[in-house]
């Protein structure tokens, strides 16, 4: 007897809560026909000044996901590759870098299905002499 007005309780303290999910409105948007607004604050996309990217590699060496690599030739023949299934948009690429050439802004990537839409060379010195 004792089990079963705990269960009345139980159902009378969930009723308020019941109704007002049953006639709200939902709390996702209608994707991908709506949007999804980014915040101001959002990192998505790392960027680069080829000009001032020196080959140093202290972005690769400090970035805690591997998504960045350099291959070098030479002291100023190189690339530097992004991985982009690789980044965490940590940031820690844009702090280490002491020439400011990398950064990350709040561009969004799209999703996809191709392996080389996730490969990006950002700067490529290998042509200069």
């Amino acid at each position: 007897m004792n089990n079963i007005l705990l269960k009345i309780r139980s159902f009378f303290y969930l009723l308020p809560n019941i109704v007002e999910v049953l006639f709200s409105k939902p709390e996702t948007i209608d994707y991908p026909a709506v949007s999804n607004k980014l915040s101001a604050s959002y990192r998505g996309s790392i960027r680069i000044i080829s000009e001032n990217c020196v080959g140093c590699g202290l972005c690769v060496r400090d970035c805690p996901a591997q998504a960045l690599a350099l291959e070098k030739e030479s002291k100023h023949s190189f690339r530097l590759i992004h991985y982009r299934d690789h980044c965490a948009s940590c940031g820690q690429c844009e702090m280490s870098c002491k020439f400011n050439s990398i950064y990350l802004d709040n561009s969004y990537k799209e999703a996809s299905a191709d392996r080389k839409d996730f490969f990006k060379v950002l700067v490529d010195n290998t042509n200069k002499k």
